[in-house]
């Protein structure tokens, strides 16, 4: 009775080793299936982010933050570049009035008053601005100087509209 006993606690003991083993098998084989479709999509993201990284640079060529020589240009006189971007972009949108045009584009507003909606400073010159009524838009070519009293001269050297559709 007790061979049995032992017999049939060692067959138990064998399946259910068996079972565990298969488990976890199992569960192994499932995660590193896991693993590896998350390091194929890791390997994709760096991709896309290398990609989207190249396309950032090119897109950003022309920014007064990535122009050493107009950073220079305005470290040369006293003048912190990127104070100086926020400085250009805030007086430029400051000047767009609730029942008036902005000054510094040389159109009416036909639909409604002319609005200046986004600023870009190219280099320690040139602007360039888009700007609305609400139906008809248009770009602007602003240049700009800094006097040596730090004061901010804006000039509208070219500008466009759209044709309305």
């Amino acid at each position: 009775m007790r061979n049995k006993i032992f017999l049939y606690l060692f067959i138990f003991m064998f399946l259910f080793t068996v079972f565990i083993y298969v488990n976890d098998k199992k569960i192994l084989d499932a995660k590193e299936e896991q693993i590896e479709n998350l390091q194929g999509r890791l390997s994709e993201a760096d991709i896309e982010n290398e990609v989207l990284s190249r396309k950032n640079a090119g897109l950003n060529y022309f920014s007064m933050n990535q122009n050493e020589a107009a950073i220079s240009y305005f470290e040369d006189r006293g003048i912190n570049a990127e104070e100086l971007t926020r400085k250009v972009e805030d007086e430029i949108i400051s000047r767009n009035r609730a029942n008036e045009d902005n000054e510094l584009v040389p159109f009416e507003g036909m639909e409604g008053v002319m609005r200046i909606n986004k600023v870009k400073v190219l280099n320690h010159k040139w602007i360039i601005a888009d700007f609305t009524d609400g139906k008809f838009w248009g770009e602007l070519l602003i240049s700009y100087e800094v006097d040596e009293n730090k004061n901010l001269q804006l000039i509208t050297e070219k500008s466009f509209l759209y044709p309305a559709d």
